[in-house]
């Protein structure tokens, strides 16, 4: 498409600048300036043999004046009409061009965004991400499609125009040129203090959606704590200094215009009283010929202005594509490590054998993490806060990659199982419960596509949800909200683990997964949980008492290391750590 879109642009400058040229016949015939060819006495023979095999094709421009005039009038009609359809088609195959990298770089950028591992989304803010994955995309699509095609278009344009005035003068093309060298420099020193401005920027762009972003899901923290003033303070902050940025890389961008006007009227002047010298003085130069040679070259100083000013139009997104493509350049998560077996569930047990863990070099998060589970079992979790027990489990999903050691499943690495084959194997349903602006049904059936609406159902009763879904507005076709806003804790923490039901996983992980319940539906929960957790290996991230106290298996981390294992009762009896935090929360 770009090519086509090229070809019909190179067409266009040559059309365009034709239909200027034949302006030469028609004002020589109008003052009767007409030669042997029907070009006048001072037109050069390369215009005069070009005019004769076209316009003298269809009129007669040696015969009657009057005939002749009509009969340019009309092969200038015709050939604008040509050069419009052409310029609707390149205007048409530009649009495709430009609007088919968007989709396809949007597209892109998103399917790596998914790939990326968690520590990614740790480092970046989100407002960041969603302001590179539309702000900057655009950006790189101005510049890769308009900019570029934009470009283009101004160098054919500009060889067309220049081809003809070099073929009716020479030494008037070399005038023209006095100005052009100057308009194209004219920029460059303020090409580097514009790529700065620019990155700054879209920066601050990122920053504002970063916090319209955190205030839109912290509402509520807001309200409750009258920070309405606060927030509208720190957002105007934000907006301010994007303001001030803006308007100051703006000033530096808006130089281009006076310049180049400046010094093409410059250049225009030049021409004039250098023309007029070779008509009136010379006789070199036909009137008519001059007449044609000057509006070619005031169609000239356009393209020569969009190109002197390309290094300023260009700035702002070279910056947004180097931000895209620091996203683009992020390794995706282990993809390169992907193992070849397929994970198909527990039958002897999980081994995490001396495991050691750092986000960033030099800082452990876990040491020397050693313990076993048996399949079937249920294995608790428990420790101060910070501690590492969530750090354990990521590394069983492979969210993160341990730096010394390894999480084995009967024996097998968990690095040697396909990443995707190994997740759909665990199902997870954590302390902060995720939900999407879809129904009910799709938030249950999330992971399961094929579920039907009957084993959707059966996995809401299990999970203690299907009688509060029922009296919903639209029952399971109900839309749930931004967030599942729309519901309460404890409802949206039910479709979690109806969720997780569905799914059927054999190993499942239970981050504080009854917190946001209150008593009664807690009660309900934790029946149909004992019924989940039947034949299945299953961690437990808990802090209170009634979901440790059942566990085959309690692990006590502390400052990333196992400092206790054993069962409630060996634990109490043996004191520590555990004992304490048990003292702690029972008191």
């Amino acid at each position: 498409m770009l090519v086509l879109s090229v070809v019909a642009s190179a067409a266009y400058a040559g059309l365009d600048a034709f239909s200027f040229v034949v302006l030469i016949p028609f004002l020589a015939t109008v003052f009767g300036e007409v030669g042997g060819s029907g070009g006048s006495a001072g037109t050069p023979a390369g215009v005069d043999r070009a005019l004769d095999a076209t316009v003298g094709r269809f009129v007669d421009l040696n015969g009657d004046p009057q005939t002749a005039v009509g009969g340019i009038i009309v092969f200038i009609l015709i050939l604008v009409a040509l050069k419009n359809a052409v310029d609707f088609a390149r205007a048409y195959l530009t649009a495709r061009v430009e609007q088919g990298v968007t989709r396809d770089l949007r597209n892109r950028v998103y399917g790596h965004l998914l790939d990326l591992d968690l520590a990614f989304f740790g480092r970046v803010r989100a407002g960041q991400i969603i302001s590179r994955l539309t702000h900057d995309v655009e950006q790189l699509r101005t510049l890769v499609t308009k900019e570029l095609t934009g470009a283009m278009k101004s160098v054919l344009e500009f060889s067309a125009y220049l081809y003809w005035m070099v073929q009716i003068s020479g030494r008037l093309t070399a005038a023209a040129f006095i100005v052009i060298p100057l308009t194209m420099v004219i920029w460059g020193p303020l090409i580097r203090r514009l790529r700065r401005g620019d990155r700054e920027v879209l920066d601050l762009a990122g920053e504002v959606s970063s916090h319209i972003q955190e205030t839109v899901s912290g509402i509520r923290m807001v309200k409750s704590a009258s920070a309405e003033v606060l927030e509208r303070r720190r957002f105007g902050g934000l907006t301010n200094h994007y303001f001030d940025t803006f308007l100051r890389t703006v000033r530096l961008r808006a130089l281009a215009g006076p310049i180049t006007e400046f010094l093409v009227t410059v250049g225009t002047a030049i021409l004039l009283w250098y023309g007029a010298t070779m008509v009136v003085a010379e006789a070199s130069l036909s009137g008519a010929s001059f007449i044609g040679f000057m509006v070619l070259s005031s169609r000239l100083y356009r393209p020569v202005k969009y190109v002197s000013k390309l290094p300023a139009l260009i700035q702002p997104g070279l910056v947004g594509a180097g931000r895209v493509f620091e996203f683009l350049d992020a390794p995706a998560e282990t993809r390169g490590a992907d193992g070849t077996r397929s994970f198909v569930g527990v039958t002897e047990g999980i081994r995490y054998r001396g495991v050691d863990l750092e986000y960033r070099e030099g800082e452990p998060v876990l040491r020397d993490v050693d313990f076993f589970v048996p399949a079937g079992s249920v294995v608790a979790l428990v420790g101060p806060s910070g501690a590492g027990k969530t750090s354990i489990v990521d590394l069983l999903s492979r969210f993160y990659e341990p730096t010394g050691g390894a999480v084995e499943i009967d024996g097998t690495d968990v690095r040697d199982f396909r990443l995707r084959s190994l997740r759909a194997g665990l199902g997870v349903v954590s302390q902060e419960t995720v939900l999407f602006h879809d129904t009910v049904r799709s938030n249950i059936a999330y992971g399961s596509p094929g579920a039907s609406l009957e084993q959707v159902r059966a996995a809401a009763r299990v999970a203690c949800a299907h009688d509060f879904i029922e009296r919903l507005p639209d029952g399971y076709d109900t839309i749930v909200g931004e967030r599942g806003t729309s519901l309460s804790g404890g409802q949206r923490q039910r479709i979690a683990i109806a969720r997780a039901v569905l799914r059927d996983p054999p190993v499942l992980v239970l981050d504080e997964a009854t917190s946001a319940l209150d008593t009664e539906s807690e009660r309900l929960v934790q029946e149909a949980m004992q019924r989940l957790l039947t034949g299945r290996t299953v961690f437990v991230i808990a802090h209170r008492l009634s979901t440790i106290q059942g566990a085959d298996l309690i692990v006590v981390v502390d400052k990333g290391r196992i400092v206790q294992q054993g069962t409630h009762t060996g634990l109490m009896e043996e004191g520590g750590v555990y004992r304490r935090l048990r003292d702690l929360r029972f008191r």
